[in-house]
């Protein structure tokens, strides 16, 4: 437990009505009485003067006073809430710096809560996922993080996996009970169900991964096949440059959009040709290299020429392919979605609009946003992976006791799988995994 005291600006830098000064640790009652001349009220707004070392006015505003332990951080914290100028803000840290402060880390005092049980890691960045989000749906999930959807998630998965080897370890101190874990039915039901309960706690974690980071949509296909124009008609706005000649868009060019509260990082690319021209070459050659990276890749094609033959099988195996009509408007052809051999092609105009709700659809639902219900929680790539790994344990526990294995090995595969869940709250961790954490957080939060 950290026994220093720590102070920072808790609000963005620049110009504002308000700023906000913010220090914890064991030394604010000395702090307070040093920069306001008493200590605050608790968990009361006071109306306050701040006093620099000789007495002189630094600012007035409201003081907030929280002791230990019912604070964010579980330690004594005051909040200074002065005028939001950066001179102010700056001498009123170095008045807490000068009473025996230091200036935090980022992320510190969202890591002393962490620390000091307030939070669980999980919730830790969900802090930071709220601050940093881009959409209403990413700010609504993140806050369900938050409030501990994911969290007690992941601790009903551990208590099952701590019941399940509690029985089993117990066939290990016990030998004499002949417990046989191959014919005990409720043990193989009980895996069964918590490897069942995994798998959704996956395809949730998922969702929330794609709703915070965002859907990666490359757009590529043959020259002149409208995916310049495409992006335009996704994005609202002329952020490419169309016209009729062959090989117009040379370079990458990214946006971020939304589709119903879906982030997307959509990229147009190069028209996919052998080309003797050493820049259109180089373009050819950063739109590959954003396909391999892709969540999805949108082919798209001119209705009126048919599906080029690159497709399939010039693309990376694992990228999900979305073939796109375009054009439909120059051969009369209705806008609609079907699904081919290759996967779904939606017919549209890029030009007119038509079949372009189609394809917003079709994106929500590679996303699972169609599915998304009250509980859904935002959640990380580490997550993601700790998931993964867990559950990858859990079918390995499973195989062990379908072959009659001893209860060690079943036993083992279990304490993998409760440390990989653990990793998400915090329950095991690493001080290197904290550090990469938290200083990726603002500083003051």
């Amino acid at each position: 437990m950290a026994t220093d005291t720590i102070a920072a600006v808790a609000t963005p830098p620049g110009f504002g009505g308000v700023g906000i000064v913010r220090v914890s640790g064991s030394g604010v009652p000395q702090i307070a009485a040093g920069l306001l001349g008493r200590l605050p009220a608790v968990r009361s707004a006071t109306f306050a003067t701040f006093r620099d070392g000789s007495g002189g006015f630094i600012d007035q505003g409201i003081v907030l006073y929280f002791p230990a332990p019912a604070s964010f951080t579980g330690e004594h914290v005051l909040e200074l809430q002065g005028h939001g100028g950066p001179v102010v803000l700056d001498l009123l840290v170095q008045r807490c710096l000068e009473l025996g402060a230091r200036p935090a880390r980022p992320g510190e005092f969202s890591e002393r809560a962490f620390l000091n049980g307030k939070i669980d890691l999980a919730q830790a960045e969900a802090i930071a996922d709220l601050i940093e989000s881009s959409t209403a749906l990413s700010a609504r999930l993140a806050g369900r993080s938050l409030q501990g959807v994911f969290s007690q998630k992941i601790d009903s998965l551990i208590e099952r996996l701590i019941r399940m080897r509690t029985y089993i370890e117990a066939t290990l101190d016990f030998p004499d009970e002949e417990l046989d874990l191959a014919a005990d039915l409720g043990i193989s039901d009980d895996l069964r169900s918590l490897i069942d309960l995994t798998s959704e706690v996956i395809d949730a974690a998922r969702l929330g991964q794609v709703i915070r980071d965002g859907l990666a949509v490359v757009i590529a296909g043959p020259p002149n096949a409208g995916k310049s124009s495409l992006l335009n008609a996704l994005s609202g706005q002329d952020a490419a440059i169309v016209t009729p000649i062959p090989g117009t868009t040379r370079d990458l060019l990214k946006l971020d959009i939304q589709v119903d509260g879906l982030p997307i990082r959509i990229v147009d690319t190069a028209g996919l040709r052998h080309s003797e021209d050493l820049v259109e070459r180089e373009g050819v050659r950063r739109a590959r290299a954003q396909i391999d990276q892709a969540d999805l890749v949108l082919w798209v094609y001119d209705a009126a020429e048919g599906p080029d033959p690159l497709t399939r099988e010039s693309l990376p195996e694992r990228v999900p392919v979305t073939r796109v009509r375009n054009k439909i408007d120059l051969c009369g052809m209705s806008p609609g979605s079907s699904e081919v051999e290759t996967g779904t092609e939606i017919a549209l105009s890029a030009k007119t609009g038509d079949g372009l709700d189609l394809l917003r659809s079709h994106l929500k639902a590679r996303a699972g946003l169609g599915g998304l219900t009250e509980g859904a929680f935002v959640a990380r790539r580490r997550h993601l992976d700790a998931l993964h790994r867990g559950h990858g344990h859990l079918r390995s526990a499973r195989d062990a006791l379908a072959q009659a294995a001893g209860p060690e090995l079943v036993a083992e595969d279990l304490l993998h799988a409760q440390h990989a869940f653990g990793e998400i709250t915090g329950r095991f961790t690493s001080e290197d995994l904290l550090g990469r954490i938290f200083s990726s957080f603002c500083i003051g939060k």
